[in-house]
């Protein structure tokens, strides 16, 4: 190697490091930002790598224009690449010292131990109790403050400048996030630093490198009709992602990393799906868009749908929630869903001008569904009263309309609808599961799956069998009509 520059010492030097960082299992995200630390580190301190002295990775780790957490994570690496270096004989000595032991601070001590007592009086399993505990001791080590005065903006610092997969980095924040919460229910810290002012989890923003991309796939999916829904689905989909890879930039990723990143979830079998579609429908745009030669997707394995499993509300519950609730807009919305079969987009949308009487004295109602598709459903006496009670405009206004009704837009957002009337249902019981009551019912009239296809908007008549829960007296009755 004494042959070679200085600089084409690094880069060899850099390489067999990273060889053998993953002959010993290294993950390839983790191995591509030790590598871009390194390269930077090669570039910026201007010697020779068996010259580097501690004062050079100081003063250069002082000039980085990252976060006070990352300085310390660019430290760990130098570390670690010197102490191998040392190991294999390429230079004399490592000029960082192996960091000594640092000692925790009483108050994160004691805190840890009182969460730690009432995670195990609270049943938690005591794995998942010893690992929460770990990741706060980590946490305690980086941040160098009192528990009780950390705010947003340190944990998310601390969070974004992790050196680990994103499998890790949501562990030890859903552990920090469990502690907190412990935190102010103890009354130990008033606000709960893992949280937004509206008691909403934070989340890491979208690596810079990835917005661009993201706004121009947005532009693309406009461009190609699909509806609002479908593509605030796809995007929080790929910002999940781009979160979990913020070290890669869109078009660097590989097929590996991806792998890497769905291996580590554990998903509902319907979520794998999803993202597996649309991770592979944005790397297709991306090879047609030229920014990529290859899609890093394309072979993702196929994921089977799950047995057809219909959850219908029951008759009971369904009674319960409509003498429960004391909001018109909320009975309106029950029955709806209940008793026409409409998901919870179709029904924040319904607007005066959609309900119109037929030429026979009949009501009917135009559902705008899924993928800008409409259906024309025919009402019942009573729901057509009830929907014609309802003031011009949108019959489910958003909050400011319901004051200003006169601006004539803006519907209540779908998803606040399905909290709302998830809220009367019993626990784990989903505003969905009305519609399935409504397949479940009308099938069992006349079994005529062709026509619920239609009153449902399915495409597919398999999709529609998926909703129907068949009656126990009615495989009675066909077992008995069988028997001898």
């Amino acid at each position: 190697m004494s042959t070679l520059s200085a600089s084409g010492r690094w880069v060899a030097l850099i390489d067999s490091y990273i060889a053998a960082e993953a002959q010993i299992g290294a993950s390839a995200v983790g191995l591509r930002i030790a590598r871009a630390r390194l390269d930077k580190l090669a570039g910026e301190v201007g010697t020779d790598p068996a010259s580097v002295t501690e004062a050079d990775v100081h003063a250069w780790a002082d000039s980085l224009d990252v976060a006070s957490t990352s300085v310390h994570d660019y430290i760990k690496t130098a570390r670690a690449f010197y102490a191998w270096a040392a190991r294999h004989g390429h230079v004399t000595t490592s000029p960082l010292a192996a960091r000594e032991r640092a000692k925790i601070d009483r108050k994160w001590l004691d805190a840890v131990e009182a969460f730690t007592v009432a995670e195990d009086a609270r049943g938690v399993a005591p794995a998942t109790t010893r690992r929460r505990a770990k990741h706060v001791r980590r946490f305690a080590l980086d941040v160098h403050s009192s528990p009780w005065q950390i705010d947003a903006e340190t944990f998310c610092a601390w969070l974004q400048g992790l050196d680990v997969s994103a499998s890790t980095r949501t562990s030890m924040r859903d552990s920090l996030r469990a502690f907190y919460r412990w935190a102010v229910a103890s009354s130990r810290i008033a606000t709960d630093p893992t949280t937004t002012l509206s008691g909403r989890p934070l989340r890491l923003d979208v690596p810079e490198q990835w917005a661009g991309p993201l706004i121009e796939y947005e532009r693309h999916l406009q461009a190609r009709g699909l509806s609002p829904q479908t593509i605030r689905a796809y995007r929080e989909h790929l910002r999940t992602f781009a979160r979990d890879c913020r070290a890669l930039h869109p078009f660097d990723v590989t097929g590996s990393d991806i792998y890497e990143w769905m291996a580590g979830k554990q998903w509902a079998r319907e979520t794998r799906r999803g993202r597996r579609t649309v991770l592979r429908t944005f790397y297709a745009w991306a090879v047609d868009a030229e920014h990529m030669t290859t899609n890093p997707a394309a072979k993702l394995p196929k994921v089977r749908t799950g047995e057809p499993v219909a959850r219908p509300v029951t008759d009971r519950e369904y009674e319960t929630a409509l003498r429960a609730v004391d909001d018109e807009r909320w009975a309106l919305a029950l029955r709806l869903s209940a008793e026409l079969g409409l998901r919870r987009e179709e029904v924040a949308r319904i607007h005066s001008a959609d309900v119109r009487e037929g030429d026979d004295g009949a009501w009917w109602l135009t559902v705008h569904g899924k993928g800008g598709k409409t259906r024309v459903l025919p009402l019942s006496a009573s729901l057509s009263t009830a929907l014609r009670r309802r003031p011009e405009g949108y019959a489910l206004p958003g909050q400011i309309i319901e004051k200003q009704r006169h601006a004539g837009e803006g519907h209540i957002s779908a998803r606040y609808l399905g909290k709302q009337i998830g809220q009367l249902l019993p626990a784990g019981v989903t505003m969905h599961a009305l519609r399935h009551r409504f397949a479940t019912r009308a099938y069992n009239v006349n079994r005529d799956v062709f026509t619920l296809q239609k009153l449902l908007g399915h495409a597919s008549a398999s999709t529609t069998q998926r909703y129907v829960q068949v009656a126990e007296s009615r495989m009675r009755q066909l077992v008995e009509e069988v028997a001898w």
